[in-house]
């Protein structure tokens, strides 16, 4: 059994579907991507897995559990993190002050300093800067940030959306250091990115995601020496299908 089911979802926002009938899964321990053109529905698939936008058809089980229609506080305790686009840290607040806001989300065992200090040791610059305001920050630093506040809730899936995004090469660069050395350490992700050759680079397995729909699954080793197609995705007019055609 998978440790994420997404079983035939379907996702509406009024007379809009912005999801039909998608279905993925993530094992335990495993880096999932989901790669599609802007709009194909990838940050709505991430929103639904926490509870934060209503499911209309379909079940969503973690941990053999169904979740689906779960408020986002509840399906936070289970142990899923979202770091959102746009890491949507608290600017008013101290690098320290919204790392503890993640210890809300602990599903178990009592929260303490301790945990506060562990995390930000995994990030210097944070660490540093622990006293400072958060909107004092660098894109990159608020990036590590927002992953700091997923992490020390301790989630057992953690739901990346475009942690690229915005950032300088350098930066991206860094980011996805750090997300590999999670991955060496066993954490579970789901990852959607718009950057699809760090997306290949990164995950096990990816999905593609067009209109809403997902057409494709493959793994990522299959995919090594075909970057040149990546461009296809972003094309959206049909094209992107074939770079995830068996060969």
């Amino acid at each position: 059994m998978s440790y994420l089911e997404f079983d035939s979802v379907s996702i509406s926002y009024g007379e809009i579907t912005a999801v039909r009938s998608a279905t993925l899964s993530v094992a335990d321990h495993e880096a999932v991507a989901l790669i599609g053109a802007n709009g194909a529905g990838k940050t709505t698939v991430l929103r639904a897995i926490a509870g934060t936008t209503r499911v209309a058809e379909g079940t969503i089980r973690f941990a053999g559990e169904d979740i689906t229609g779960l408020s986002p506080e509840r399906i936070a305790r289970k142990g899923i993190a979202l770091v959102p686009e746009g890491r949507r840290i608290f600017g008013s607040l101290s690098v320290e002050e919204n790392v503890r806001l993640g210890l809300r989300a602990r599903s178990g065992g009592k929260a303490t300093n301790a945990d506060v200090d562990e995390v930000l040791g995994l990030f210097p610059v944070l660490h540093e800067r622990r006293g400072d305001w958060a909107g004092q920050l660098s894109g990159g630093q608020q990036q590590q940030l927002a992953l700091a506040r997923a992490l020390v809730a301790r989630p057992r899936l953690l739901l990346l959306d475009e942690p690229s995004l915005g950032l300088a090469p350098q930066i991206v660069d860094q980011v996805f250091e750090f997300l590999g050395k999670l991955r060496e350490q066993g954490q579970t992700v789901l990852l959607v990115e718009q950057n699809a050759p760090r997306a290949v680079e990164y995950a096990d397995r990816l999905y593609l995601l067009q209109r809403g729909r997902i057409i494709r699954e493959a793994l990522a080793a299959e995919l090594e020496g075909r970057m040149d197609q990546v461009a296809e995705l972003y094309l959206g007019d049909g094209r992107e299908t074939a770079l995830l055609e068996p060969q």
